[in-house]
């Protein structure tokens, strides 16, 4: 079969991997726009779970990837100079840069062919393929070129994905007020030298501070100012891979009634996004690869395989996108919460996921979730201790 992976990024590479090593006979090329030596973007973050994916689908990247992570246990809520330590668990960051290399080597050790700045603009450019696999993004020029029945939404608050040269440790949510109103940021390290820091806000205060008519250049220093008490000196950096510049923008919702259409189908944000609050992009763009891939294995016909694939992994990741537009509308209504003790404001931040917390004023969800934890506790006690068994006598 020859198959074309329109896109090189997680869900495009790991795609053409998947299918070749399902059948090395399979005729595969990555077509991507960007130069070989872009990556855009900074640090991308998953979870144990993906990792576990990762070493079931393909070992031999998998080790790599996971030779390369920097792992964190804490996530932490910083404001008004308190700093509250939410739960736990490791979560794994790693450089989307390194992440591509890691991914386009393996494709290329296994005979994938990758052409770097290639765009591809329609399917009818790619007529001798099999299969097509739209993994381009967002902006899908594949997509629009077919019917998928596309739906778009864009979110209220403004944010910047931009990087610092400070190293943070723990996954921070670092809240920094300001005179227009109040700004944060989500810190965590991809690498020894680097982290993300994408700073979000309020359309209100980003235009009280006058970023709509700075560039990125002119931004950086205001952002530096703000959030001074968590950079101790370091500096925040706006240029992204290739010499491009980071953007202020409004999060775009992508859903699609199908995710295929005669020979193309949808992977990775082209198939759909779920808002980056929840950091489940490249979790959610590798899932894909490896349904697609396993959707394609068996007799069943190409439309067949395609269309278990679309049915199947929408129902896999309902419940996830749910939970990512019930976080996206939390920090849309921060101005509820930056008032609350950091404490208080550290549990809902946990439970910001949840359609009931998003239903109830600040405290009562607060104080609803804090006893559901109790009682929690609680049961986890009592299943732990268990009544001393009577002693039988003797006689």
């Amino acid at each position: 079969m020859r198959i074309a992976c329109v896109g090189g990024g997680p869900a495009g590479l790991y795609s053409s991997v998947l299918m070749k090593l399902r059948d090395p006979g399979h005729d595969i090329c990555v077509y991507e726009r960007n130069s070989a030596d872009t990556a855009p973007g900074w640090g991308v973050t998953f979870s144990e779970d993906l990792l576990r994916e990762l070493r079931r689908s393909d070992p031999e990247s998998a080790r790599q990837i996971r030779e390369a992570v920097i792992c964190w246990q804490e996530q932490v809520l910083e404001i008004r100079g308190a700093r509250d330590v939410l739960r736990g668990g490791e979560v794994y960051n790693i450089s989307r840069a390194r992440l591509l290399e890691i991914l386009t080597t393996r494709a290329r050790d296994l005979g994938v062919r990758i052409e770097h700045g290639k765009e591809v603009g329609a399917p009818a450019d790619l007529a001798d393929a099999d299969l097509i696999v739209a993994a381009d993004g967002i902006n899908s020029r594949m997509r629009q070129a077919e019917r998928f029945n596309t739906t778009e939404t864009t979110g209220r608050n403004k944010h910047i994905w931009i990087g610092s040269d400070k190293l943070f440790t723990e996954f921070g949510y670092l809240f920094a007020p300001s005179d227009k109103g109040w700004l944060w940021a989500y810190a965590y390290a991809f690498n020894d030298k680097n982290s993300t820091f994408i700073v979000e806000c309020t359309p209100e205060t980003w235009a009280g501070l006058g970023f709509g008519g700075m560039s990125t250049d002119e931004a950086l220093p205001i952002l530096e100012r703000i959030f001074a008490a968590y950079l101790d000196g370091h500096r925040l950096v706006g240029t992204l891979g290739g010499g491009g510049k980071a953007r202020w923008a409004n999060f775009r919702t992508i859903s699609n009634e199908q995710w295929h259409s005669g020979k193309v189908v949808l992977a990775g944000d082209s198939a759909r996004t779920a808002n980056f609050t929840i950091g489940m992009g490249t979790t959610l763009a590798i899932g894909d690869a490896i349904a697609l891939a396993e959707s394609l294995d068996g007799s069943a016909g190409l439309d067949a395989a395609l269309t278990r694939y679309g049915k199947t992994r929408q129902a896999e990741i309902a419940r996830v996108l749910a939970e990512a537009r019930f976080s996206e509308r939390w920090f849309e209504n921060i101005d509820q919460y930056v008032d609350l003790k950091p404490r208080q404001m550290g549990e809902l931040l946990w439970a910001r996921r949840s359609p009931l917390m998003a239903s109830l004023p600040p405290r009562v969800g607060y104080a609803l979730h804090h006893a559901k934890g109790r009682l929690a506790s609680l049961g986890e006690l009592r299943a732990r201790v268990r009544p001393a068994e009577p002693v039988q006598n003797a006689g």
